[in-house]
Parts: C-alpha cells; sequence; structure tokens
C-alpha cells in the first residue's frame, strides 16, 4: 500500500503538467538562462544599474541564475531576472563605455552584485520595470586562497582612509596649476602590509576656484559644466612622517543639465552653439614631473572619443586631518526609489495561476538533459 502512494503523487503531477493550457489562460514560459533574447534582458538590466550610480563603480553582467518569462496584457513580455553582477575598474562617474571597463580582479579584492529584475520587452524594446540588488565583496578566505599576501578592503570610514584621502587631495591641490577639486566620494581602500601603507581611490570634481589661490574652500562651487576624475593615492609611513603618492586621471567635461525656464523665454533658434571649453593644460605629465594642470582637457578631433587625461604621481609629505565618511557603497542604495513589484506596472503579469511548460521525460538512458539554468560565467564565479 505504502509503494502506491509515491506512484499515485507522480502521476497527479504527470497529469497536471501534461494538461494543456486554457484558452485566454496566461502562460509561464521557462527559457533557458544563455538564451539570446534573455541575455538582452540581461544587459539591459545591467544598464540600468549603470545609470543610477553615482557612487562606487560600474557593474557588469557574470551570469543570469534564473529566468521567467509572462505575458504581458494587451501587449509585451515581462522577463524575470536573478542575475549576478561583477564591479568593474570604472568608476561610477566615469563616462567610458561598459564593453571597455576591466572587471575587477579576485585578488584585487573583488565584490559581487546580487540583483532581482521584471524587464518589460515591447516592440523589440526592453525597459526595466523594477529593480532590487545588493552587492558584497568577496570573502577574505577566498581572497586569501588565491593570492595569501593581497590586501582586503577596509571600511571607508576608517581614520586611516580618510587621512589618506585628504592628504592626497591636498597634494594634488597644491601642486595643480589649473582648478581646484573638491572630494566627491572616497570609492575604496585598502590597507598595505609591506611597506606599510594605505591605498585609496577617490572621486574628485572641478570648481570655479583656481587651486593656487584658494584660501577658504567652502566658498568654491562645482562647474556648471562637471568634470569629475578619479585618484589613486599611496601614504606610506615613514620615521619621519609619511610619503603621499597620487595620480589622478580627470574625465573629459559633461555638459551642463539644462535649467527650467520661464514660458516663453529660450534662446533663439538660430543661435550659435556654445563654444567648447579652452583647454589650459599642458600635456600629461610624466611620472617624475613635480606638477600638473587639471584644467579642461582640449575638444578632440571630429570623430575621435575623448580620452581621459592622468596627471601624477606627486609626492609630498601632509600633517594628518581626520574626517568622517561613509562605510561600503552597496548597490541596493541606488533603487531605494524604484517601485516594487506590487505597483501597478505589475498587475498586468501576476497570474493566480500560472501554467507551466508541458514536460517529456527523457527516453530510457538518454543522457540527463543540459539543466536551463543557472547559465553561464562570464568572467569568474565569487
Amino acid at each position: 500500500m505504502k509503494s502506491l502512494i509515491p506512484l499515485l503523487v507522480l502521476a497527479q503531477l504527470w497529469a497536471c503538467h501534461s494538461m494543456p493550457p486554457q484558452p485566454g489562460a496566461p502562460v509561464l514560459k521557462l527559457p533557458k538562462c544563455d538564451d539570446p533574447e534573455v541575455e538582452q534582458a540581461a544587459l539591459a538590466a545591467v544598464d540600468h544599474i549603470n545609470q543610477h550610480l553615482h557612487q562606487g563603480y560600474k557593474h557588469t553582467l557574470n551570469r543570469i541564475d534564473k529566468v521567467k518569462v509572462w505575458p504581458r496584457r494587451p501587449f509585451g513580455e515581462v522577463f524575470q531576472l536573478e542575475i549576478d553582477t561583477l564591479e568593474t575598474t570604472c568608476h561610477a562617474l566615469d563616462p567610458t563605455p561598459l564593453a571597455n571597463c576591466s572587471v575587477r580582479t579576485q585578488t584585487q579584492h573583488a565584490v559581487e552584485g546580487d540583483c532581482d529584475f521584471h524587464v518589460l520587452k515591447q516592440d523589440g524594446q526592453f525597459s526595466v520595470l523594477s529593480a532590487k540588488c545588493e552587492s558584497t565583496p568577496d570573502s577574505a578566505e577566498d581572497v586569501h586562497r588565491l593570492c595569501p599576501d593581497c590586501p582586503l578592503l577596509i571600511p571607508l570610514n576608517d581614520s586611516r582612509v580618510t587621512h589618506a584621502a585628504d592628504a592626497a587631495l591636498a597634494a594634488f591641490n597644491a601642486q595643480n596649476n589649473g582648478a581646484y577639486y573638491q572630494l566627491m566620494e572616497i570609492a575604496r581602500a585598502q590597507l598595505v602590509p609591506l611597506p606599510a601603507s594605505t591605498y585609496v581611490e577617490f572621486a574628485v570634481g572641478a570648481t570655479d576656484c583656481v587651486a593656487k589661490e584658494v584660501t577658504d574652500p567652502t566658498k568654491c562651487n562645482l562647474l556648471a559644466e562637471k568634470q569629475y576624475g578619479l585618484c589613486k593615492a599611496t601614504v606610506a609611513e615613514k620615521l619621519a612622517g609619511e610619503d603621499v603618492s597620487v595620480t589622478c586621471t580627470i574625465f573629459p567635461t559633461q555638459p551642463a543639465a539644462p535649467q527650467p525656464q520661464p514660458d516663453g523665454v529660450g534662446a533663439p533658434a538660430d543661435a550659435p552653439a556654445a563654444a567648447p571649453a579652452v583647454d589650459a593644460a599642458a600635456p600629461a605629465a610624466e611620472p617624475a614631473a613635480p606638477a600638473a594642470d587639471a584644467a579642461a582637457p582640449a575638444a578632440p578631433p571630429a570623430g575621435q572619443p575623448p580620452h581621459p587625461q592622468v596627471l601624477g604621481p606627486i609626492f609630498v609629505k601632509l600633517p594628518i586631518a581626520p574626517k568622517a565618511y561613509p562605510a561600503h557603497y552597496d548597490l541596493r542604495h541606488s533603487f531605494s526609489g524604484m517601485h516594487s513589484m506590487e505597483s501597478g506596472s505589475a498587475e498586468g503579469f501576476r497570474p493566480s495561476k500560472p501554467i507551466g511548460p508541458i514536460l517529456i521525460p527523457p527516453p530510457a538512458g538518454a543522457a540527463p538533459p543540459v539543466p536551463p539554468c543557472p547559465g553561464k560565467i562570464r568572467h569568474f564565479k565569487i
């Protein structure tokens, strides 16, 4: 009698799966995670992540974990995705296309993103309906398993980190013949054991002050045409003080955001376009150069993409001035304003009783089928 119970359960399950969908019932599709259409939806999700980032580093797709596709009335389909991402070396403010950004390696202490998305496909276009992400650094055990001496990430509000960023920015501005730069954010930091030093990466923004003339930095304002940069610095501890080495890459100027105008007020239709920024900077300095100019780079020749300007390294000695900053930036903070799937946008694809695909058992003796999900790992697994 007991042996009949499992058979009855299997028979009921088989009957449920083999039933054809009822007319008008929404049909759930379970495509393979590496299906080209699914990958398109996942790439649209990754673009959405990077478009909403204002801190930290851009992310790239590493693997598609799960996918379900719902019909959405009256038109379109919704892809319900779970994806893994990896942090790149391009800062969120860096205009470099994602395809040209390198994935941060495991020995550099990689950071992984874990995201849930609902992506609508309609008329061949993908758009994100909802997003939920979080990111975490790789474990110390995994990093040290690959590289026992590699430094680990430390909290961004560590006093050694904030001091290193302040000292490096002061060194950069002191040797800079152009604009005075403000600290935008501390992006990552590590303690290097040998030689004992603090490594820090931080974003900066150009202001309307001249670096050599600043007496009160609080009176300096970011330029209307934003110009950001990413600095990488090492502050090494010495018996007679400390050595600060800093190199900054200044990104091309970003156009000023249009300001709202009263009705009927605006530029004439035949008004000439604004002139490009004049380059007052010298060519990028060699490593041994004592100074560099951080003014906006010249406009590139027609048809050529703009190139970032690398300034530094600069070596100085500065006093300690501790300051507080936030801890590790998490992807979850990028989507705090996104609506959830309980909103009206989701009502069109929430069937109460979804109909699954018809399951056909493989022939006797056949090799087990390759599972449709999760998909391939594009870089490495954390």
